[in-house]
């Protein structure tokens, strides 16, 4: 094949490649109706879930308003919503995904604006051989299809959390404004029956630690951080073209017609996430870990406070759920690329120990100075040195 850079239809004479670029034509930097239908896919398997029974929202409903009061009281932090009071809504694997694609839109969009940044121009001789007569087509080809793979990845990425999520912020991740959180029944349950807990105490624990989340997430310093190194970190990939034509290049070309053939070249995220993690993202990663960590260690300080009088089996739940959190999972490698969020147990473990180490200097009052300002945040040194941020801060 030759390169044609006379206008000329670069997919002639592949019917099935034609019909597709026609129907991607119009559909901006992600295409969203892939990205939904992976995520279905993914989040249910292929099976319609049931719809919730209005008993199972009625029992959700009664302890989350017990589980208000307890946080409202330890955290001194306002849960309500323009006015609202909050209220925790049971919500199926499908919904869970549909919501959290349309609550991350903002994030893919903006990645999707890194990944169509213009590469820097390539040294002709650090081609491979066999790419270096790359035809004009794969180059349509791949402009076309990154708001696809984009699509597909989000999709795949929000699909694998909807299976085990509990509810909207397993992800320390600001959602728009809402007095409705979710939490997804069937998950939670199926978890209490895996690991002999009591329902009921389970599901006030999911809540307990919902809202205390909804909380620090909601107060207004803390959401514009971490929504702006979010933005941030996802803006700053550098596009890796090559990573999809060397998928491309990997085809047979007696079977560019073949749409199952390109759908097993293409359809592994991993393409897509060549992307390349710049100085800029790497810089931005200290202070992302930073508040990720102070957010997780005071959202399970407050649930080993509150959880210990309330829940019966507090313990066991409180051991087993956070042992679930840091095993690895498909989903983790694509949140940690694609969003530069790292739910290690060693990320976990920082702040713990941040937590406990304000504790021990300046007791809970101390703790609460946390969520005062933008500038009473502490810094990456002082989240593994508590007393200097205590010192920071004048206490």
């Amino acid at each position: 094949m030759s390169s044609s850079g006379s206008g000329e239809d670069p997919f002639q004479g592949i019917p099935f490649l034609g019909e597709f670029a026609k129907m991607l034509q119009g559909q901006g930097p992600v295409h969203w109706d892939a990205a939904r239908q992976f995520a279905l896919m993914v989040a249910t398997e292929g099976v319609s879930p049931p719809n919730i029974d209005p008993s199972v929202r009625f029992q959700w409903a009664d302890l989350a308003r017990i589980a208000e009061l307890h946080v409202a009281q330890a955290t001194g932090l306002d849960l309500a919503v323009d006015g609202r009071p909050v209220e925790v809504v049971p919500v199926t694997e499908a919904t869970w995904a549909q919501r959290s694609l349309d609550a991350y839109r903002p994030l893919f969009e903006r990645l999707a604006g890194s990944l169509g940044a213009k590469p820097p121009p390539e040294d002709p001789s650090d081609l491979p051989a066999e790419l270096d007569d790359m035809p004009a087509m794969f180059g349509n080809l791949l402009q076309l299809l990154s708001p696809v793979m984009l699509g597909m990845a989000a999709g795949s990425m929000v699909g694998h959390l909807a299976r085990r999520a509990f509810g909207q912020y397993d992800l320390p991740i600001p959602r728009p404004r809402s007095h409705e959180l979710m939490v997804v029944s069937t998950t939670v349950d199926r978890f209490a029956e895996d690991w002999s807990l009591p329902k009921d105490d389970l599901r006030l624990w999911v809540s307990l630690q919902e809202l205390t989340s909804h909380a620090v997430l909601g107060v207004p310093h803390v959401r514009a951080t971490l929504e702006r190194l979010l933005a941030d970190y996802v803006a700053g990939f550098q596009p890796n073209p090559r990573a999809l034509e060397e998928a491309l290049g990997s085809i047979d070309p007696s079977r560019l017609g073949d749409q199952a053939a390109l759908q097993e070249a293409m359809g592994d995220p991993t393409v897509l996430l060549g992307a390349i993690e710049s100085e800029a993202q790497r810089a931005l990663l200290p202070q992302l870990d930073a508040i990720v960590a102070v957010v997780i260690g005071y959202v399970d300080h407050t649930l080993d406070v509150v959880g210990r009088g309330l829940v019966g089996s507090a313990g066991m739940i409180g051991e087993a759920v956070r042992r679930r959190r840091v095993e690895a999972d498909a989903s983790d490698a694509y949140v940690e690329r694609l969003l530069g969020l790292t739910l290690t147990r060693a990320q976990v473990d920082r702040g713990h120990a941040f937590v406990a180490g304000v504790l021990e200097r300046a007791g809970q009052d101390g703790l609460a100075r946390l969520w005062q300002s933008a500038d009473q945040l502490p810094t990456p040194p002082e989240v593994d040195a508590p007393g200097l941020w205590l010192a920071r801060i004048d206490l």
